[in-house]
């Protein structure tokens, strides 16, 4: 069984501490139970607030707090969180579709958000008559045989995308499940191309707007929450080994080190929170603050999965279960950065947005 201590971003008052301690007793619960995962939000509606309104920090510690419980658990309820964020982004925009289907009429249901590319794969969005529907295949759809609907990302013309909310039972979804999850991290969570024939599509917002928007950035952080909620796991279990031996010199610098990067990390997760609540509306600065956090989270991640290694020897990856599991995810779930071409865009966003000096 997990342990079920919360994942803090700053101090906390008890009660909210409290609260995040039931969450995580609920989780621990759930593990392997994709109904009861996605009860979650629901009975705990207060700890998952949308980002950017006032409780962002709130909502990334419940990220961190699942995390650190069970990182397929945590896989399987962000995009649905995401999906829910930016459908809710669409209507404050007042991004209104001439469509006749309305979002509303698609259900609450379990949400996906399929936005990856991959080669020799394009989903194109056209028309039939008075309506978008979608045609061609998309590659990394994570859970597609198991949610009820999901937003999508296609293709209009050469250069832009827009996004899309689908219904996944409608008879044009075809989930290739012969394609092969082999995964060793992350198996409950299996992730396989989806073919698509003429499939009814709603656009949610023009095209082009799911990337421009600042909340694409508040959603590519709370993914980073969640890789941190999970290395905080595997940190405290280096701290529990700490506690029952003395560390020589060698382990003392293993978890000094991992100490370190963890607060370096949690610092910068509550500061993008402060900066998501306070209402950013220009998207570089958003952009600059996401590829900030995710590099230094998912650099932190790859760090302490290195420093447990070499601090706890192989007894715990090949004897604990629980630890060898969350291992394995993290490695594969902190892949999703896309590592030194984001590092790239770091730089290359610092040097071109509008900033009148250095940023340090």
């Amino acid at each position: 069984m997990p342990h079920t201590r919360p994942v803090l971003l700053a101090q906390a008052n008890p009660a909210h501490r409290q609260h995040l301690e039931d969450l995580a007793g609920q989780a621990a619960g759930a593990i392997g139970d994709r109904e009861k995962c996605f009860v979650l939000p629901v009975d705990h509606s207060d700890l998952f607030p949308l980002p950017g309104q006032g409780a962002t920090r709130t909502l990334w510690e419940s990220l961190a707090t699942l995390g650190s419980i069970d990182l397929s658990l945590a896989r399987m309820l962000e995009p649905h969180l995401d999906a829910t964020a930016i459908l809710a982004e669409a209507q404050a925009a007042q991004r209104p579709t001439s469509d006749a289907v309305d979002l509303a009429d698609m259900g609450q249901g379990t949400w996906g958000v399929f936005a990856a590319e991959g080669a020799g794969m394009r989903l194109v969005a056209g028309r039939q008559g008075d309506r978008v529907v979608l045609s061609g295949r998309k590659p990394w759809c994570s859970l597609a045989g198991s949610l009820s609907h999901a937003l999508v990302t296609a293709w209009v013309d050469e250069d832009r995308r827009g996004l899309y909310a689908v219904d996944l039972g409608h008879a044009g979804v075809e989930v290739d499940d012969a394609a092969g999850w082999v995964a060793r991290g992350l198996r409950e969570v299996p992730s396989v191309p989806v073919s698509f024939t003429d499939v009814p599509a709603v656009p949610v917002g023009d095209p082009g707007w799911y990337l421009e928007r600042p909340g694409f950035a508040w959603g590519g952080i709370g993914v980073a929450a969640i890789w941190f909620g999970a290395t905080v796991a595997i940190a405290r279990r280096v701290f529990d080994q700490a506690r029952r031996r003395q560390l020589d010199q060698i382990g003392q610098s293993h978890l000094g080190a991992i100490d370190a990067s963890l607060t370096g990390a949690r610092l910068l997760l509550a500061d993008a929170a402060d900066l998501a609540d306070r209402g950013v509306a220009d998207p570089a600065a958003a952009a600059v603050a996401a590829l900030r956090c995710r590099r230094v989270v998912a650099e932190t991640a790859e760090t302490v999965l290195w420093r447990s290694d070499h601090a706890l020897g192989p007894a715990p990856l090949a004897l604990e279960e629980e630890h060898a599991a969350r291992v394995a995810d993290l490695r594969l779930y902190v892949r999703q950065d896309h590592a030194e071409r984001d590092q790239a865009a770091l730089g290359r966003a610092l040097v071109t947005g509008p900033h009148d000096a250095s940023p340090w």
